[in-house]
């Protein structure tokens, strides 16, 4: 085979190689793409029945000792977002979020104190998680005015939520699930071919505080 000969096999090589890359992104694209119009028409829909069962919150506290009062989920919303992805318009995100209130009463005033950093670290980052409305206040020894510990008063009421973003080219879902097992969160993906109604009702069932096999 002559040189000339030799490199137009590697361009013809080189060529079907891309090709088939392009096949794989356009399938993968149009997979997730499909997966993403399930979700959002899956959460819609479940939102508007929550909204009507305002179904129990997981137990929360901020400290792992002071437990909140009995709690429960309202004002559950969706929304979606796209974006450009070679040339064409593709989900961006898909989220529904929803407050965490008392199921009797009004949000109320608590507290904990805290003086190991360990302890620092996982109140705050949960008030954070939670957009707790809360005060930090230093408590000092009356006479030698050294730090004794951290107070926290807050108010009983958080949030939560559920966020989709869609890996066109892997052809993947990544959800990121906030304040859904008490405060927290977890992240968790799933191929897009594998996104249907089951899968979603494990997810729903995880949002509502019922065993499932979502994550």
């Amino acid at each position: 085979m002559s040189f000339l000969n030799q490199l137009k096999s590697q361009a013809n090589a080189l060529q079907s190689r891309e090709g088939q890359q392009r096949a794989d992104l356009e399938q993968h694209t149009a997979q997730t793409e499909q997966a993403c119009r399930s979700i959002l028409h899956y959460l819609q829909d479940l939102a508007r029945q929550l909204k009507v069962i305002a179904p129990a919150a997981p137990h929360l506290t901020l400290d792992g000792k002071t437990p909140w009062p009995a709690m429960k989920l309202v004002a559950f919303r969706v929304d979606a977002r796209k974006k450009m992805l070679r040339d064409k318009e593709v989900f961006d995100y898909i989220a529904m979020g929803w407050q965490i209130v008392p199921q009797v009463g009004q949000p109320a005033g608590g507290s904990v104190s805290v003086n190991f950093p360990p302890d620092l670290e996982r109140v705050e980052s949960r008030l954070a998680l939670g957009g707790v409305k809360h005060e930090r206040k230093e408590l000092r020894h009356p006479e030698k005015n050294t730090l004794q510990a951290l107070r926290f008063d807050y108010i009983t009421e958080s949030r939560g939520n559920v966020t989709v973003k869609p890996e066109h080219d892997e052809g993947l879902l990544a959800f990121r699930l906030v304040n859904l097992e008490g405060f927290g969160v977890v992240n968790t993906s799933w191929p897009a071919s594998r996104i249907h109604s089951d899968t979603l009702d494990e997810l729903a069932k995880l949002v509502v505080s019922q065993p499932s096999r979502f994550v």
